[in-house]
């Protein structure tokens, strides 16, 4: 028979195959030929024939016949020399599958008892990379007897195959810890490496074995070794680049680390190894690298000391400046995990951080921005948001969206002034506005809401900044909700901040009007857009008949919720003209809420009003807990009911005869509106089926007002009145006056009343009350008093006044007159 083709004329002659089908012809032909040399046992071209066979399972052909011929030469020591060993075990790795245990037990019980070391290192390899739990736990006792041997050769593969048995069969951990006590006392590095492997993978896998190997004192001895390492000189056989086999010391600083790890006295053994290896370690090439950021992660892990954790943090800075990208990005991503704990340390590279946001690698881009965002505190909130918002400018469109809700949250958590907060996220929305998050929108609205002093400065910078640019959506949805609410101050010109801009309201209208026509705007724009434009119909003056004629031409548009609004505005101008001015009356100041429910929007006076409608109040819709307690026991008794707030519907309605907001549905969190659940079949108007008079009848004749408060210089009177839709309802108006000589800021009025009754508490029409008894506060409280019994009520009273905040008690008894129930 022809000698068989050498595997390199192989590979050459497959690679001339111009088609798949050539191919394969080429090695059904090859395969032909070593089933013809393994029928006739020919063992002159073995080894030849094997390594073809490795070849051919490489490019994905079948080359399982070949498995029975290699095992029945190992099992029956017919290896002629130890390559052909070497080329049949590493062929049984490849090839084989232990799913005949007894016949893979049976080869590696004689192999691991061969007179030749080689063969025994070649069936402990195979076993470490192969063998199965049954196996493992059956060769346990050989694979231990080869670890204590005096042959370095054996003793460092029988740890690795000992670290594979651990793998697989964990409770047999105990029986290598005899053999463990002397394995650091090998001089041979390669024992060395393997052992620390071992030692590794049992702390690892079992707490009691670190415990164990703690009292044992395996620190000392690990710090030894490597004190060894560092100070040896010049080793041929294990020098890397000029550093004496980095390899162990990376394993050694791993142990170490597991070692160290919330144990005060193993940290404090390695802190001066540490300590040399961070200093010593030379940093010009990749190894030394290496080892010190092995260093640092240990540094960081154990209870190091501070000065050595700025050692650490220092290094990290280094590599910053590397110009291997990879260790840029090693840097960076440990210096995340450890900013936290060590923030001032790593503030100290700020600069070098901030740079690397203009790296053209998107993966140390990325983490340059998590770092820098995790930097910004109150002292360095406006640098560090001039070049965040620079970044945002110029990144790619994946980090725009991550890189907007950063700047927020910061600059919600850090703004230095209410301006520059406003002013921070109006550039971002300007910047990247289509890629901000849902809840953009309604976190800028409550912040605009609740700076009083900047709503005309907001509304002319929104105004300016949509002038013919209609495509960053969230900023037009804000500033169309702007307009809506504070057009009047745009007109006016009254802008203190700038200089004001000359606006005539037929111009804003165009602005609003441009937005409801524009091609790029979305449906919920164009709610916003409409509802702006009906909110100014309270606000202008000169505009009136425009602004009914441009709701008018919606009420028939295709977009359901475009129609909808436009329908229910248009009967509010026909049939409620007598109600607009209060439904579309500026909206209080809000605080958001965070609860375990959906997310809230608190008005100041304690009126809760959640931004997600539902058909049901939701738990969370009670008011703030801080508030609800404090009115808990203001009566000395438990029979209290604090207020109520109004149920949420699912639309915008009167239900009960009470006046809900008509504006409400719009949906200010940027959640999906919670389906309604079956109700009654409504009116054809969401307006209809209401009286045209007002719901309240007029003050009943003959009961005087009542002062409830008068203690220096507030004074609270009380009106009542009574409800025409329920009779049970009490409906009274607070009148808060002011007679000294300055303003009383952040007033609020609490209230609580027996269980007997139920208490509603609307919101007031300002929180500050003029001096000199120049203007009063409203507000409306609602009293339902099933049993026709003379009330009683606690009220607490909080305001700012003088620099001063002031708080008060006090006791409304007997009212109204028992006749008016």
């Amino acid at each position: 028979m022809p000698a068989p083709i050498r595997l390199r004329e192989l590979i050459r002659t497959i690679r001339t195959a111009r088609t798949q089908a050539e191919e394969r012809e080429m090695i059904q032909k090859e395969c032909a030929a070593i089933r013809s040399s393994f029928r006739e046992e020919d063992n002159t071209y073995r080894c030849r024939n094997v390594a073809k066979l490795l070849y051919m399972h490489m490019l994905g052909y079948p080359a399982h016949f070949g498995q029975l011929r290699i095992c029945r030469v190992l099992l029956g020591q017919e290896c002629s020399c130890s390559d052909d060993c070497r080329c049949l075990f590493l062929c049984v790795q490849v090839l084989c599958v232990h799913t005949d245990w007894v016949f893979f037990f049976v080869l590696f019980y004689s192999d691991l008892n061969h007179s030749t070391q080689y063969v025994q290192g070649l069936a402990l390899c195979t076993l470490g990379c192969m063998g199965s739990s049954e196996m493992c736990r059956d060769l346990a006792g050989e694979v231990e007897k080869l670890l204590k041997t005096s042959n370095s050769y054996l003793r460092k593969k029988a740890a690795l195959c000992a670290v594979h048995v651990i793998r697989k069969v964990p409770e047999l951990m105990e029986m290598f810890l005899p053999a463990t006590k002397n394995l650091l006392n090998e001089k041979n590095h390669g024992v060395l490496h393997t052992s620390v492997v071992l030692l590794t993978e049992m702390c690892e896998r079992s707490p009691d074995m670190l415990a164990h190997f703690r009292k044992v004192s395996l620190v000392p001895q690990l710090v030894r070794i490597l004190k060894n390492l560092i100070m040896s000189g010049y080793s041929p056989e294990h020098d890397v680049s000029g550093i004496s086999d980095p390899f162990l010391q990376v394993r050694i600083l791993r142990l170490l680390r597991i070692l160290g790890r919330n144990d005060d006295d193993s940290s404090e053994a390695m802190n001066d190894i540490l300590a040399q290896v961070a200093t010593n370690t030379e940093t010009s090439k990749n190894v030394g690298n290496a080892i010190l950021y092995e260093t640092v992660l240990t540094i960081m892990d154990i209870k190091s000391e501070s000065g050595l954790r700025v050692l650490a943090i220092n290094i990290l800075g280094r590599f910053l400046l590397n110009n291997d990208k990879n260790i840029r990005y090693v840097a960076l991503t440990s210096l995340l995990k450890t900013v936290q704990t060590d923030h001032n340390a790593v503030q100290r590279h700020r600069s070098t951080i901030v740079d690397c946001l203009k790296d053209l690698d998107v993966s140390i881009k990325r983490r340059a921005m998590e770092l820098s965002f995790a930097l910004v505190n109150g002292n360095n909130v406006r640098g560090m948001m001039k070049e965040l918002l620079y970044f945002l400018d110029s990144c790619e469109p994946e980090f725009k969206a991550d890189c907007a809700s950063g700047i927020f949250l910061a600059a919600e958590k850090y703004a230095p002034s209410k301006r520059w907060h406003i002013d921070t996220i109006m550039r971002v929305l300007t910047t990247a506005g289509s890629y901000v998050r849902d809840d953009a929108v309604p976190n800028l609205i409550q912040l605009i809401t609740n700076s009083v002093e900047m709503h005309a400065y907001t509304v002319q910078r929104l105004y300016k900044a949509i002038l013919g640019d209609y495509s960053q959506q969230p900023l037009v949805q804000v500033a169309s909700w702007c307009i809506g609410e504070y057009g009047d101050l745009l007109v006016s010109g009254q802008c203190e901040e700038e200089e004001p801009i000359q606006v005539t309201e037929d111009e804003v209208l165009d602005i609003l009007e441009s937005v409801l026509i524009s091609n790029m705007s979305a449906s919920v724009t164009r709610g916003y857009a409409l509802t702006a434009i009906m909110k100014l119909s309270t606000r202008f003056t000169c505009t009136v008949n425009r602004i009914k004629k441009v709701v008018s031409i919606y009420g028939s548009s295709i977009d359901v919720e475009l129609q909808q609004r436009a329908v229910e505005y248009n009967a509010l101008f026909k049939k409620y003209d007598h109600m607009r001015p209060a439904l579309l009356e500026r909206m209080p100041v809000m605080e958001k809420v965070t609860t375990n429910g959906p997310t809230e929007i608190v008005q100041t006076n304690g009126e809760t009003e959640p931004a997600v409608l539902e058909t049901k109040p939701p738990p969370s819709a009670l008011p703030p807990a801080g508030q609800a307690n404090d009115l808990l026991d203001l009566l000395g008794g438990s029979d209290i009911t604090p207020v109520i707030p109004t149920a949420p519907t699912s639309k915008p309605a009167f239900a009960g005869g009470e006046l809900l907001d008509l504006l409400g549905d719009l949906n200010l969190t940027g959640s999906p509106v919670s389906a309604p659940a079956p109700q009654i079949a409504q009116p054809p108007f969401l307006l209809d089926g209401l009286p045209a008079q007002p719901l309240f009848n007029d003050i009943a004749a003959g009961i005087p007002s009542i002062t409830a408060y008068n203690k220096n210089g507030l004074k609270i009177d009380f009106t009542f009145e009574r409800s025409n839709t329920n009779p049970s309802v009490t409906v009274i108006t607070i009148q808060a006056s002011n007679s000294t000589e300055q303003d009383m800021t952040d007033f609020v009025f609490q209230a609580a009343v027996p269980k007997t009754f139920q208490l509603q508490l609307l919101s007031p029409s300002s929180s500050v009350i003029p001096a000199f008894n120049s203007g009063t506060i409203t507000q409306v409280i609602k009293v339902l008093n099933p049993q026709k019994q003379q009330l009683r009520m606690r009220i607490k009273l909080t305001y700012n006044h003088k620099g001063s905040a002031m708080q008060d008690l006090a006791e409304v008894n007997n009212f109204p007159p028992q006749s008016w129930q």
